[in-house]
């Protein structure tokens, strides 16, 4: 079975206590509260986002498996399900250790069920690594790995949230080579890790957009780009400032019928060049939506929403 980059069916779960997170403020640099804005017109504002990101992507035939979060155990980051779980072709979930208290909160026996049982879905077994919370050390999901599934690499910012010892466990669990680096930003005017390597970088099937300048070391830079190359990857570079408006944080998608599309949030959009832009359309159309409540208070964008579905079906009997 050939291994896709890019899943037709998407995973998003719509909020209910959406609101900025002060356990995860601690090492997020892209979250701020906004003055005057009421919890209540926080979480319906994430909400009329949420939905209209979802009705864009059906318009374009991709699959959106929506859960809705319960209202208890308070998850104020359910909105950005892919830190805590990924899905994958042979059939296996990876459950993962999240940093924040509250967020570990967000992983739901119950979701798994309501795939298999409602949505027809074959999950052939759990890889459970979210007992490495109890020794501090976290892996968050796809925000803190950056999946090249045919070409089975793991690309990694190594920080508080993405450890190497961790990481490397995933990779011998599912068969990738761990390609870790360490990538930094400006923050308070000091070089800080970023805390997620989904900000910083996105790896589509024929192209790859990164901020190869949040590399600080030239040796490390130079070994990511000479792995995407030989990839076959287009390098798509963009400027720290870029970054910082979730310029990063994308994934590419495909529709039922095979058209590809990059989604991004409409600040990410603004703030690409015409020239970003052309070679991002080279290879397939953009799917833009604004995101500016979830990204200010909740400091993650359109990739963080959408956790890729690569589950096979379930035979029938």
């Amino acid at each position: 079975m050939e291994t896709k980059q890019c899943a037709d069916t998407i995973m998003m779960i719509r909020p209910v206590n959406f609101r900025y997170n002060e356990e995860t403020a601690v090492d997020n640099y892209y979250q701020r509260i906004v003055e005057n804005l009421h919890p209540e017109d926080a979480q319906k504002k994430a909400r009329e986002e949420f939905d209209a990101l979802v009705q864009k992507l059906r318009e374009r035939q991709v699959n959106v498996i929506v859960i809705d979060d319960t209202p208890a155990p308070d998850t104020p980051d359910s909105i950005f399900p892919n830190n805590w779980i990924s899905f994958h072709d042979d059939g296996r979930v990876g459950l993962y250790p999240m940093y924040a208290h509250n967020r570990r909160l967000e992983r739901r026996d119950e979701i798994l069920a309501t795939l298999e049982n409602d949505y027809h879905l074959k999950i052939s077994g759990i890889e459970d690594f979210s007992f490495h919370e109890d020794e501090d050390r976290f892996l968050e999901g796809t925000g803190s790995m950056i999946l090249d599934r045919p070409n089975k690499l793991a690309y990694a910012a190594l920080s508080f949230r993405t450890n190497a010892d961790v990481l490397d466990e995933f990779c011998k669990k599912f068969g990738y080579e761990p390609v870790a680096f360490n990538a930094y930003q400006t923050a308070n005017g000091k070089r800080v890790p970023i805390y997620h390597t989904n900000v910083m970088m996105c790896v589509a099937e024929d192209f790859a957009i990164i901020c190869d300048a949040a590399i600080d070391d030239s040796t490390e830079r130079e070994k990511v780009l000479s792995s995407l190359e030989q990839t076959g990857k287009e390098i798509i570079s963009i400027k720290e400032e870029q970054k910082y408006r979730f310029a990063g944080n994308m994934l590419q998608v495909r529709s039922t019928a095979g058209q590809r599309y990059l989604v991004m949030s409409s600040a990410a959009y603004e703030v690409l060049t015409e020239a970003q832009k052309s070679a991002i359309e080279k290879h397939c159309p953009i799917i833009h939506s604004s995101l500016d409540t979830i990204e200010a208070l909740g400091g993650g964008s359109a990739r963080c929403m959408m956790a890729e579905v690569f589950l096979p079906l379930q035979h029938k009997n």
